[in-house]
């Protein structure tokens, strides 16, 4: 009797141990083969779901729970998007992103009109493809180390405009629905209206309360409590923008994006990064099982035609737009192989349209296994591209790896900047650790007598081989924003008694950089700008006391500028300016008035 009782409450761990075993298994194998983790994923749920061998026969439910694997991708790189750096962002966001979403939709909405479906049902359709898999290109991305550089900057804010078009789509399906157009503008202003609110109590909340509530609990010093809040702020954020009507992956965006300039941001990174990866994966999971083959089976011509169809145009709307925007063909390419799929928010659209009786469920049913089908088909696109247009490898025979250096200052980027600065310093005898990731000119450098290390900067176990620990002084003179900031960050959290001198690459960096931590940025044309000013003043004839005062009096204006802009913004500090459209009054105007005063 015991032992029935105890079986009739015991967990059956069967069903967990099977999921956790087929991606075990499946992953390996997959990327041993170089398909990928992600194909792997999405083959071994078909292969345990309803249409495998039955394992789960309501992949739905696991679904729900495995979208807030994407949730807390969102959010971890959130924190990795400083206000500064999303501003810096906002042309590619509201230009870029807005430009590949109303081409693709204009592209995409005849597929389903050229099939004989009405209008309504057709936009649907292709605006439901157009909304790209955010969990696929980011997880890509990360893998092919490409999240921080230029082109995965412009994927990633491409994805982030798409995660805001999805407020008006679903907008959209209300008033497409049969008797939509009846909703009344004041509706639709007070749906608006609660949206923005959700959003802006996020905002204060972030600003306000977050920090000195993660204060006291680091004060408590429990682990687990810390794990705890970051598992609730990921979650209750997206739990508010999601009764405001919007996206919960925005929700948790916002949430890291308020707390990237946090001093917990590190500590948060780490607690929520083991929950994202299992969940994501669990996510490819379930979207592997919901492929559903009997749909497949049935409506096998209509699928193939629409995949082919939905994939081939959306790729020329996508390669169209980003030759558009000055990219090069090779960048082009790379996006159109990683965006031309659909994505997890096309299920939402669909759902969203089936209740209000735009789409049927069978046409929902054909409609997910498309999106399902070139998300599948995404890891073989791009294994395709790699084997055809593969990177240019890095030849780094005869150079080294930096072990055991030590010096008084460690210098990051041996270009034609790091070159000068470090002529000064070698000048008064300091000993100086060199590294670069350019193996050419490594080998060059050491044809001129000088020693550099091979190596990343922004990884930590290269930054320890080079003697950061031990250093007085690290000057970051790579000329790659996004790099430059990633390792003042990198070093001012690792090794907080070091100096940290950073080249800047304009001024918007400058205050980035200061903002991560930097002691003394130094924008790289802004001294020999000055200079070049210098020579042209005494080429018209100016005396050099007066060309003195005058590059002094710049100096002394832009430094005032600089340090009200780091709390002011952008236009702080713009009356300093010397202009030709009334800005502040020239020095020899100045003692014209005084001499006639």
């Amino acid at each position: 009797m015991a032992a029935e009782t105890h079986a009739a409450h015991a967990v059956d761990l069967a069903p967990v141990v099977i999921l956790l075993g087929a991606a075990v298994l499946a992953v390996p194998l997959f990327k041993k083969i170089g398909f990928g983790s992600v194909l792997g994923y999405l083959a071994a749920g078909l292969v345990i779901g309803p249409f495998g061998f039955r394992v789960f026969t309501e992949p739905t439910a696991i679904l729900h729970v495995a979208e807030l694997g994407v949730v807390m991708f969102l959010f971890i790189i959130g924190l990795e998007m400083q206000p500064s750096r999303l501003w810096s962002m906002r042309k590619e966001i509201f230009g870029l992103g807005l430009a590949q979403v109303g081409v693709c939709i204009l592209l995409l909405c005849w597929v389903g009109m050229a099939l004989g479906y009405p209008a309504q049902t057709s936009l649907i359709a292709g605006t439901g493809f157009v909304l790209t898999s955010t969990a696929i290109v980011m997880q890509m991305l990360q893998e092919r180390g490409d999240l921080a550089k230029p082109r995965g900057q412009k994927m990633v804010s491409i994805l982030l405009f798409e995660d805001l078009a999805i407020v008006p789509l679903l907008a959209l399906v209300a008033f497409l629905a049969p008797g939509g157009g009846e909703v009344s503008l004041g509706q639709r202003l007070q749906g608006v209206a609660i949206g923005l609110g959700c959003i802006l109590g996020l905002v204060l909340a972030g600003r306000y309360l977050l920090n000195p509530i993660f204060r006291v609990l680091a004060a408590a010093r429990a682990r687990e409590v810390m794990t705890a809040a970051s598992l609730l702020l990921v979650l209750g954020a997206a739990w508010w923008m999601q009764l405001g009507g919007l996206s919960t992956a925005m929700g948790a965006f916002l949430a890291g994006v308020l707390l990237s300039e946090s001093s917990y941001r590190h500590e948060l990174e780490a607690d929520i990064e083991p929950f994202r990866g299992v969940l994501l994966g669990l996510f490819f999971l379930a979207v592997g099982m919901s492929l559903d083959l009997n749909v497949v089976a049935a409506n096998w011509q209509v699928i193939a035609i629409s995949v082919v169809a939905f994939t081939l145009l959306k790729a020329a709307g996508v390669y169209g737009v980003a030759r558009l925007f000055k990219a090069g063909h090779r960048e082009a390419i790379e996006r159109t192989v990683l965006m031309t799929q659909g994505g997890e928010f096309a299920f939402v659209l669909y759902a969203a349209a089936l209740a209000v009786g735009i789409i049927d469920p069978e046409g929902s049913a054909m409609l997910t296994a498309i999106i399902i089908v070139s998300m599948l088909m995404t890891p073989l696109f791009v294994l395709i591209h790699d084997r055809l247009m593969p990177e240019v490898e890095v030849d780094a025979s005869g150079v080294e790896t930096p072990h055991d250096a030590r010096g008084t200052a460690l210098l990051i980027g041996f270009g034609r900047f790091g070159q000068v600065v470090s002529q000064p310093l070698l000048a008064r005898g300091y000993t100086i650790t060199l590294i670069d990731n350019d193996p050419e000119m490594i080998r060059v450098a050491g044809q001129f007598g000088f020693k550099v290390w091979y190596g990343d900067g922004a990884r930590l176990d290269i930054l320890h081989a080079a003697g950061a620990h031990h250093a007085s002084l690290v000057l970051v003179c790579v000329d790659d924003q996004a790099a430059a900031t990633k390792i003042v960050e990198l070093v001012r959290h690792e090794f907080p008694g070091a100096l940290l001198l950073a080249r800047a690459y304009d001024r918007d960096h400058g205050l980035e950089l200061v903002k991560a931590g930097v002691d003394y940025p130094v924008r790289e044309t802004f001294e020999s700008a000055l200079k070049f000013a210098h020579a042209a003043l005494d080429r018209l004839g100016e005396p050099e006391d007066a060309i003195a005062d005058a590059i002094e009096e710049v100096r002394r204006r832009d430094e005032e500028r600089f340090a009200l802009q780091l709390t002011g913004g952008t236009f702080a500090g713009r009356e300093l300016m010397f202009g030709n459209g009334g800005g502040a009054v020239p020095l020899n105007a100045k003692l014209d008035q005084k001499n006639e005063g």
